[in-house]
């Protein structure tokens, strides 16, 4: 695997945790704590690799310019510039939100995990958009 081939890795990788966390949201509603547990911290490791992964491709290639015109490139840059601002905020999120997990602050937890839930799934999802759109569209 090449550097050329990151961006579809990214992609992979953003949808798996899209996938680990939709998954663990339904356990969790199950009251399956322990697979709700396993499907998060997958979705922390798999984020984590996602991370590495866009580092050393962004490090090696730079950015990619969007070749759209009109209105998709009003689209693109809306779905972009939200998922930038929300992905810097998921870092310290998921981390406070796992930590309260494994530390059995449930309650805690609980608060926080409203709001990275969402968000982080949001940024997830809108990795997989802006590659397909990057990448495939053009």
């Amino acid at each position: 695997m090449g550097i050329a081939d990151l961006p579809a890795l990214n992609a992979v990788l953003n949808g798996t945790a899209a996938a680990f966390l939709a998954a663990g949201y339904v356990l969790i509603r199950r009251g399956r704590i322990e697979q709700h547990k396993r499907c998060m911290l997958a979705a922390l490791g798999t984020s984590a690799a996602f991370l590495v992964s866009y580092v050393t491709y962004h490090a090696n290639a730079g950015s990619r310019p969007f070749p759209g015109q009109g209105a998709v490139r009003v689209v693109y840059f809306g779905i972009l510039i939200t998922h930038v601002v929300l992905a810097a905020a998921i870092l310290p999120l998921a981390l406070t939100t796992a930590a309260r997990g494994l530390a059995a602050k449930y309650d805690r937890h609980v608060r926080i995990a409203r709001w990275t839930l969402p968000l982080w799934l949001y940024v997830s999802v809108t990795g997989v958009v802006i590659y397909l759109m990057l990448y495939h569209f053009y």
